[in-house]
């Protein structure tokens, strides 16, 4: 019992730990720019929404709402996506007895193990190639060649039992419809983790929206935060007003996700 506790008491210090500089961010955004320059204390002498109010207010200089409908745009068609190509992917390998199907995994997983970096050059001439930059397909075609998704899956499809799709070939059902009515409602957990992970990942993305993207317009909100820091100037209200909007739909997802996350994280690695 001891044991239990000690170990629920440095959960709690490190969830503090890591919620602190969000708490900061908050707070922060919250004073004015002198205030911030002169730091004094953790907790705003006057509270102030002109941060927020500027932010909203010029919308031809800081087209914020357009920088977060194209966030959300790309990061939700990059999901989806991703969760159509890798489910059926993953299936493929899982349960349609492929010869090579250990080899092309390996192969999968082994890409996992190229940095991002390296293969941003590469990404670039290619979709200079295909007239795609500065389009929205520059930022949605790359991610979804996803080799973490694929495992993922294949982890949970491997689980599911055979029997199921035996009876189910017994009264003429087409693996099609097996993938489509056994394999997908039995992986929910799976599918939703990898769901989450893949627009929280697309959502905060910010190298690929400021190489492949050129428009104001087209911008990323990450890459619109961005634009507030300058060689000469920084201006540290806006920045934290901006952080601030920009965490709230992140961390609702996760909140409202966290349960099929970790069940769906416990059972990837899990063996019949």
């Amino acid at each position: 019992m001891k044991y239990r506790r000690f170990i629920e008491f440095m959960v709690l210090v490190l969830a503090i730990i890591f919620l602190l500089p969000m708490l900061l961010i908050v707070l922060t955004s919250f004073k004015s720019e002198a205030e911030i320059l002169n730091f004094s204390s953790l907790l705003p002498k006057n509270w102030t929404l002109s941060n927020y109010v500027r932010l909203f207010s010029n919308h031809e200089e800081i087209p914020i709402a357009v920088w977060t409908i194209n966030s959300f745009l790309y990061a939700s068609t990059t999901t989806l996506i991703v969760l159509i190509i890798d489910s059926l992917a993953a299936y493929g390998l899982a349960r349609m007895n492929l010869r090579f199907s250990k080899t092309i995994l390996a192969i999968f997983i082994a890409t996992m193990m190229v940095p991002a970096q390296v293969q941003l050059i590469p990404t670039y001439l290619i979709l200079n190639k295909f007239g795609w930059l500065d389009t929205m397909l520059a930022i949605v075609i790359p991610p979804t060649a996803n080799a973490f998704g694929i495992f993922l899956l294949y982890q949970f499809f491997k689980k599911i039992p055979k029997d199921l799709e035996e009876a189910a070939a017994l009264d003429g059902c087409s693996r099609l419809r097996m993938f489509w009515h056994i394999a997908l409602p039995l992986s929910k957990p799976a599918l939703a983790t990898l769901g989450l992970l893949v627009f929280l990942g697309s959502w905060n993305d910010f190298l690929s929206p400021l190489v492949f993207l050129d428009s104001s317009d087209r911008l990323t909100l990450p890459v619109g935060i961005a634009t507030f820091q300058s060689s000469y100037y920084s201006e540290y209200s806006l920045t934290l007003a901006a952080g601030t909007i920009a965490t709230v739909p992140a961390l609702l997802a996760f909140l409202i996700f966290q349960k099929s996350i970790i069940e769906g994280i416990a059972h990837s690695g899990l063996k019949d």
